[in-house]
């Protein structure tokens, strides 16, 4: 009797279509990937870019070192970042702030789109304090990573979203190379 309920909850779980996150079918045009991020005077990777990386070698991508190489290119720009006051106190002096991060990003095969390029945006609040300057700004910047960490994560899940969606896995567009 005891094992009666489980069985029944598994089977009722797979019966409506619940799957774990990365448990379903992973693209083929995703196998090997080139990820690209064109911004002007980058110095180091933005953190969008190494999360993005990092999750799709988690779930089973090869990264290609040159586009080359890969299947398809992952391209991201228009890298945005602002801070957006919310509330000021009594002495004008900013107490909350809104972090808002966006990029766009497009996918393609052979300089074609396989999909739209789209833009997705993050936005989180936090309150600031002067006498805890240091420990606010290390606030930040952990928010900031942790956005671009979640910007990833929207981004993958956009891509093999709109690719399980494509009928016949043909490009939408002719895409011009990116001019650096």
């Amino acid at each position: 009797m005891r094992f009666l309920l489980p069985l029944f909850l598994v089977s009722a779980l797979a019966a409506c279509g619940f799957k774990l996150v990365g448990s379903g079918g992973w693209p083929p045009q995703l196998s090997r990937v080139y990820v690209d991020m064109a911004l002007a005077y980058q110095v180091a990777e933005p953190p969008i870019e190494i999360a993005l990386r990092n999750k799709l070698v988690r779930r089973g991508a090869q990264i290609a070192a040159k586009p080359e190489r890969s299947d398809t290119q992952i391209r991201l720009s228009n890298l945005d970042e602002r801070r957006e006051t919310l509330s000021i106190g009594a002495d004008g002096k900013a107490l909350e702030y809104r972090l808002v991060i966006g990029v766009r990003y497009e996918l393609l095969q052979d300089g074609k789109a396989l999909l739209p390029a789209d833009t997705v945006s993050v936005s989180r609040d936090y309150s600031f304090q002067l006498d805890q300057i240091l420990q606010k700004e290390l606030e930040e910047e952990q928010l900031r990573e942790y956005i671009q960490n979640e910007l990833a994560e929207l981004v993958l899940l956009r891509i093999t979203t709109g690719l399980a969606a494509l009928p016949t896995g043909e490009p939408v567009a002719k895409i011009v190379p990116a001019s650096n």
